[in-house]
């Protein structure tokens, strides 16, 4: 993972977070690169290894299966975290389609986090610990109903984690299971994940 640096006192009669968006906004960024916004700087996160990408394949299957028709699945879509002044792009985002093809919206802004339902972060080895402490906490401030942490790198083994019921910038619960058992997703989602399709 590679951090460009943004200090405040850079920053003219722009606040802050205005000028690390409009940055954000404005940055070319190779092909499989993500940019994110997290504490006062844009991070750059080189692309995943090929199970990484497995990984979303297999969950984007099961989740066109079981989803209703109005709620879309998307891949590298900004999500603003407006509480925390923060940008994710997390590996994939459920929500309703309005929010992401509403015609008036700027096509470069991105969409608010409070409208996900469902946030998907897979672990790559250089990014784990981040999944695990600073968006968990992120997500939960934002607040997303559910956050599903797949984590190939979890030192007991490969896991997935549900992070559901979020309330005062924390979740009350969390299912873990490890990879090759079933993790029960609830509604709108409703069916059971099989994880043992996850390359590890």
């Amino acid at each position: 993972m590679t951090a460009a640096m943004v200090e405040h006192h850079e920053v003219s009669s722009e606040g802050p977070w205005d000028y690390l968006l409009e940055t954000w906004r404005g940055l070319d960024i190779p092909d499989g690169w993500r940019a994110e916004i997290d504490e006062g700087r844009i991070v750059l996160v080189p692309p995943p290894h090929r199970h990484h990408n497995a990984i979303a394949h297999q969950l984007q299957k099961f989740l066109y299966g079981v989803l209703p028709a109005d709620l879309g699945i998307f891949q590298t879509l900004g999500v603003n975290i407006v509480s925390l002044d923060r940008l994710y792009v997390p590996d994939l985002v459920v929500m309703p389609e309005r929010f992401v093809v509403d015609e008036d919206a700027e096509g470069s802004n991105p969409v608010d986090a409070a409208e996900a339902l469902l946030v998907v972060e897979i672990t790559s080895r250089g990014n784990a610990r981040d999944d695990r402490t600073m968006k968990l906490w992120g997500y939960a401030h934002a607040p997303v109903p559910a956050y599903l942490l797949i984590d190939r790198f979890d030192q007991h083994g490969p896991t997935s984690t549900l992070f559901t019921e979020p309330q005062n910038g924390a979740y009350k619960h969390a299912d873990r299971v490890p990879f090759g058992e079933t993790l029960v997703l609830p509604e709108p989602f409703g069916g059971e994940l099989d994880t043992s399709r996850f390359p590890s």
